[in-house]
């Protein structure tokens, strides 16, 4: 940084600036150097001799950026596959950052502060939510993305949205959902995560959706973890042969590692799972022992949480190194290459079977647990019992969905109402259906 500074105080084009304009390219040079080397700033972004305002980075440059900088085999925003409508390129955004925001904004996302994890929502306010889950996959799935010099612009909007289809109670939810659709189409939330970005979210006059890019949208249809097995032959659009963006990739596994490692903290702090039972879980009990002799505390709950912590962090370095060698080794060196390559990003074959007895630990105690039963259980019967009531007389649904029932059919239209609902909102319904006394 003192060499790249020095360089720019001693260049002609600094020489010639008042002492504001040396100040503002100073200041510009400094937050510049922290991605890109001086020389590909001076390169790119002229200095000039008046305001700081002029010092600003465009769209333009943010793309010739990517193309200089980036991995040949990731995604470049300037070479995105387009949208589903015409629209008029932003100033200062890339098609991946505007996703991004779009995402942000829409009405979908912020349904997800109330929407099941593992634990119904009022059980507390300490456990993880669809949101609050969401935003731990953008950090880890970013945190991939950089040393591996993809996009972390489509890293984040995808891993934004990756649950944005999700229905209220999480899988069971889903589930029961499924069942219900089974002659209609069925239900699966990355094929509804699609919908909603592309029908049911109202923005804009000239079209339904949000209209995101292809990359973007994508990463929604093809997301695949355990628990999330994107559709067959969903549509041609996305053929299953071709294999999704590394970015794509990236935020699957980052999925799995945010849900493992914050069901452990989720499970631990209801009570559900024990800190001793844990000593069955070789990554665990390696990580908790080696914490438990060198912090300098005798608070246990401490050692849990620097635990889960490293826990991360250490799926982190394993998922870079051993993609960034699977990479070498195959011999990627384009997008074309990843599209006609299996998935590529992935675990060590030492950590998929550290993982693996994490998972199955977390199946048989957690989320087989008789409480965690007890609560998706009886939310199928709020689902099965609110679509019904719906079904049978779709009157009640609010007129921007009963509007759509010639269009898309009495069932599907149900059905996006129901998986559009938060847990909290779901609750108070069945309340407002069948509690005789309930305000309406």
């Amino acid at each position: 940084m003192v060499a790249a500074t020095f360089r720019l105080r001693n260049s002609l084009y600094y020489k010639k600036l008042s002492s504001q304009a040396k100040a503002c390219a100073y200041l510009k040079a400094v937050f510049w150097h922290s991605l890109f080397s001086l020389r590909k700033f001076e390169k790119k972004i002229s200095l000039k001799t008046d305001m700081c305002g002029d010092f600003m980075i465009k769209r333009k440059e943010i793309e010739e950026l990517e193309k200089e900088n980036l991995a040949p085999y990731a995604a470049k925003s300037k070479a995105t596959r387009g949208f589903k409508y015409p629209q008029k390129e932003a100033e200062f955004r890339t098609v991946y950052q505007r996703d991004r925001d779009r995402i942000v904004h829409s009405a979908a996302f912020r349904r997800l502060e109330y929407k099941t994890q593992v634990f119904v929502n009022h059980e507390g306010d300490y456990y993880r939510t669809r949101l609050t889950h969401t935003i731990e996959v953008v950090q880890i799935a970013r945190s991939i993305a950089r040393p591996l010099r993809l996009n972390e612009d489509l890293t984040e909007s995808i891993a934004l949205s990756h649950d944005i289809g999700h229905t209220p109670f999480g899988h069971s939810g889903e589930e029961m959902l499924h069942e219900l659709m089974k002659d209609f189409g069925g239900f699966e939330h990355n094929v509804q995560g699609l919908r909603v970005v592309d029908e049911l979210e109202k923005r804009y006059p000239d079209f339904n959706g949000l209209n995101l890019s292809y990359e973007t949208r994508e990463g929604i249809i093809k997301h695949k973890t355990e628990y999330d097995t994107p559709m067959v032959n969903h549509s041609p659009e996305f053929p299953d042969k071709e294999s999704p963006t590394l970015e794509t990739q990236i935020v699957n596994i980052a999925d799995e590692i945010a849900y493992n490692s914050h069901d452990l903290d989720d499970g631990l702090k209801s009570g559900l799972i024990l800190s001793e039972q844990l000593n069955e879980i070789p990554i665990w009990k390696e990580i908790y022992d080696l914490f438990d002799k060198t912090l300098k505390t005798d608070d246990k709950e401490i050692v849990k949480k620097r635990t889960i912590r490293y826990l991360v962090g250490i799926q982190i370095k394993d998922v870079v190194e051993n993609s960034a060698k699977r990479l070498k080794e195959l011999k990627i060196a384009s997008l074309v290459d990843v599209r006609k390559t299996a998935p590529i990003i992935s675990f060590s074959k030492e950590m998929t079977g550290k993982h693996r007895v994490l998972k199955d630990y977390l199946y048989n105690n957690l989320y087989s647990h008789y409480r965690v039963i007890k609560m998706a259980d009886k939310a199928k019967r709020f689902i099965n019992d609110l679509f019904e009531v719906y079904i049978e007389n779709p009157a009640q649904l609010p007129p921007d969905f009963f509007e759509r029932i010639e269009k898309d059919g009495k069932e599907r239209v149900v059905c996006d109402y129901i998986a559009g609902m938060t847990d909290r909102y779901a609750q108070d319904e069945y309340t407002r259906l069948f509690v005789p006394y309930a305000k309406m």
